[in-house]
């Protein structure tokens, strides 16, 4: 590891964390694409990079300031949380057979998608 593989990784971490704080997004829409285009990495590997930087409570502090203004449904955080968990191993065991290529696609389709709703909806 180089000092430019460092400096890209704390920048996509403060990056991803900063819009984590922000806009409750970094995993996927953040760290995913900045490890493929700038640390080169498949999208095998930036996903489960991505998957292992938030296997850490790495949103805590985040999540403590919404807290602390009344902005967390702890229930509902509780229920998605541990679904989360189920969700992402059938997920992950569907992905690592899927070819990088057509990973790709599908990754950006959904980004995609997920745009041009949020964009087109009130």
């Amino acid at each position: 590891m180089n000092t430019s593989i460092i400096v890209s990784l704390v920048f996509i971490g403060l990056l991803a964390g900063f819009f984590s704080g922000t806009l409750g997004i970094g995993g996927s829409v953040v760290m995913i694409p900045l490890l493929v285009f700038f640390v080169g990495f498949t999208q095998h590997q930036a996903q489960g990079t991505s998957l292992a930087v938030l296997a850490v409570p790495v949103t805590l502090l985040a999540a403590y300031n919404y807290y602390e203004e009344g902005y967390v449904n702890w229930r509902y955080a509780g229920i998605m949380a541990v679904t989360f968990i189920v969700g992402g191993y059938i997920g992950s065991t569907l992905a690592i057979s899927i070819p990088q290529g057509l990973l790709k696609k599908i990754f950006g389709g959904v980004l995609l998608l997920v745009a041009i709703k949020m964009i087109a909806s009130k």
